[in-house]
């Protein structure tokens, strides 16, 4: 702590990680209370968490009793619709989303693969008796689940996966690689999606999900070191070797990789939210930061150009904003189609990296510094633009739908 003031060393900290509540178009004035009452959980909880955020992302550790946390405040269903879980409208499931990222992008990760892909494949394809054993705890976070389809080798064709399972008697046996599998070394339970090698079964070459605890023998999940993205939850890169499971463990609503797509699709509104939060903690920061810091006389706010790049991102911002409101409200209605949740997330991960790069930039030198988060959210933006489907992907999907012609090979 300073104790004295020298010439040129006059400045105080800069608070620029409040919370401002931006919303230019009034977009979410009129939330229903229920969906409000979601959202100020979210809040609170970010203002629980943050401070040990910050250490965690910075020294590349996981607070899984934040995890847990999370669970115990109910901000895990993601608005998937089962009787055994509580009922979030799509906008209160895309403000939670938003509101954790604001505060953490390792956090709304978090919410992404517990919520969004694990609890959600569990709820859509699970039996009856494996959502009885598993789907509470999911949801309470008091047990850990991953989904496990990205391979080494198969990232945007993760069609092409080849991990197998193969009959034995009355077993299914797994081999393959699995990588970026959130939760994957964490202990709990993983959903691996692999392709039937059974050339006397009619489901031959199907793929399938099966339900496999990570104690199981063969089951190795190796923590990815050396991130610049995201350090603050941990991801792994999976082997299996031989994992033995019984015939139940196969998720019976699971036929083809059409099943991993429609969890993939229900995920990508929630990245589209994801990345507004990082993009409204970037521009918030921008904004508190130019009122206070002072260069050549005057605050910088009061230069034409920090105007200007003000103005840039809340318009950037705002768009942002639109589209998911619009999003959320097609959902609700049952029209949201797969391809507009997929125009939502290529629009707002491209926004939100426009946002962060512009308010670092403004900030100068303490846009680089973790306490005031921008550098951060900078980084994270970089991972969420990539997973659930990376630009290219969704570029390719949109094209497919307007023009009525893939062009994926």
């Amino acid at each position: 702590m300073r104790m004295t003031s020298l010439p040129g060393d006059t400045a105080a900290a800069y608070d620029v990680t409040a919370r401002l509540d931006t919303d230019y178009y009034a977009v979410f004035a009129d939330i229903p209370a229920a969906d409000r009452e979601v959202w100020d959980r979210a809040k609170a909880y970010v203002d629980e968490v943050g401070d040990r955020m910050v250490a965690a992302w910075d020294d590349s550790s996981y607070p899984l009793d934040l995890v847990t946390r999370l669970g115990e405040l109910d901000l895990y269903n993601d608005g998937i619709d089962h009787p055994r879980l509580t009922r979030f409208s799509p906008l209160a499931a895309g403000l939670v989303n938003m509101e954790v990222s604001r505060g953490d992008g390792s956090l709304g990760t978090v919410i992404a693969v517990q919520g969004g892909l694990a609890l959600r494949t569990l709820a859509l394809f699970g039996s009856a008796a494996q959502q009885e054993r598993w789907l509470e705890p999911l949801a309470r976070g008091e047990v850990l689940g991953s989904f496990a389809l990205t391979e080494p080798d198969h990232g945007s064709d993760s069609v092409s996966l080849e991990t197998v399972a193969r009959r034995d008697g009355d077993e299914w046996v797994l081999r393959g690689a699995k990588k970026w599998i959130g939760n994957g070394a964490s202990g709990g339970i993983t959903f691996v999606w692999a392709r039937v090698d059974d050339p006397s079964a009619d489901e031959h070459g199907a793929v399938r999900c099966f339900l496999v605890s990570q104690e199981t023998p063969g089951y190795t999940g190796t923590v990815i070191a050396g991130k610049a993205s995201l350090r603050g939850i941990h991801q792994a890169h999976i082997a299996l070797d031989g994992v033995r499971l019984p015939a139940d463990a196969v998720l019976p609503g699971t036929r083809s990789f059409k099943d991993a797509s429609t969890v993939l699709y229900s995920t990508r509104s929630g990245v589209a939210w994801s990345a507004l939060g990082h993009a409204t903690a970037c521009y918030e920061a921008a904004l508190s930061y130019a009122q206070q810091r002072v260069q050549f006389g005057k605050p910088l706010v009061k230069f034409q150009m920090v105007q200007e790049r003000l103005t840039q991102m809340l318009d950037e911002l705002t768009a942002m904003q639109l589209y998911c409101r619009r999003m959320a409200d097609l959902e609700t209605s049952g029209a949201l189609r797969p391809t507009q949740a997929s125009l939502a997330k290529y629009h707002n991960t491209r926004a939100a990296r426009r946002i962060a790069q512009t308010a670092r930039d403004l900030m100068g030198g303490n846009g680089i510094l973790l306490e005031n988060r921008v550098i951060q959210h900078m980084a994270d933006i970089e991972a969420i633009h990539t997973y659930e489907g990376t630009e290219s992907v969704q570029a390719l999907l949109i094209g497919r739908d307007i023009t009525g012609t893939g062009a994926f090979v």
